[in-house]
C-alpha cells in the first residue's frame, strides 16, 4: 500500500523541520526532545548537512547536546564540509560540549576537512584549555594536516604567537 502526502502535508513537515532546527541552535532543549519522542529524527540535517547535535554544540547549548546525544544522535554526523560537532566545538572552545561529544564517543582525531582535528582547530584558534583536554584525552599530536603541519607542532605555535597577548596589556601593543 503506497501512502500518499499532500503538498500542505510536504510543507507542515518541512516547517516542522526548520522549528527543530531552530531549537536545536537555540538551546530549546524542552521543545526539542518533544519533538523527537514524537517521531521527529534525531539526526534530522538541515540544507547544509548540519545536523541538530552540530547546530546545539557550535552554538554552545550544552543541555540541548546533552538530550540529542542521550536520544541517541550521531556525535560524529558530518555536515557538508566534511565538519564533525567536534571539530566545531573544539574551535569554539566550548570544553564541557568537547567532553560531552567523546562521552558519546566522537572520534577524538576526526579530519575535519584539510586533515584539521579538533586539537589543531582547539590550537589554531587559542582554546588552549581545550587543547589541554584534547590531550588528555588522547587526542593525537602526531597527525598532520594537508600542509604536513603536526598537532604538536599547531600547539607549539599557538602559544608562540598568544604569548605576547598574555603577558602584555593591549595598551602595550603598538598598531602598525
Amino acid at each position: 500500500m503506497q501512502t500518499i502526502v499532500t503538498e500542505a502535508e510536504e510543507k507542515r513537515y518541512a516547517e516542522l523541520q526548520r522549528i527543530a532546527l531552530d531549537f536545536a541552535r537555540n538551546g530549546e532543549t524542552e521543545s526539542l526532545v518533544e519533538m523527537i519522542h514524537h517521531g521527529l529524527p534525531v539526526n534530522l540535517v538541515d540544507a547544509k548537512g548540519n545536523s541538530l547535535v552540530m547546530l546545539a554544540s557550535y552554538n554552545g547549548n550544552v543541555e540541548t547536546t546533552r538530550a540529542l546525544l542521550q536520544s541517541g544522535a550521531d556525535a560524529d554526523c558530518r555536515n557538508d564540509r566534511g565538519q564533525t560537532p567536534l571539530g566545531g566545538a573544539a574551535f569554539k572552545g566550548y570544553g564541557e560540549i568537547v567532553t560531552l561529544l567523546l562521552e558519546h564517543n566522537a572520534d577524538i582525531d576526526a579530519d575535519n576537512g584539510g586533515g584539521m582535528t579538533p586539537l589543531m582547530f582547539a590550537a589554531m584558534f587559542g582554546r588552549t584549555k581545550v587543547v589541554e583536554l584534547l590531550k588528555r584525552q588522547g587526542a593525537s599530536l602526531k597527525r598532520r594536516n594537508c600542509m604536513g603541519i603536526s598537532g604538536r607542532w599547531m600547539v607549539r605555535l599557538s602559544r608562540f604567537f598568544s604569548w605576547p597577548f598574555r603577558h602584555h596589556s593591549p595598551k602595550h601593543i603598538s598598531k602598525s
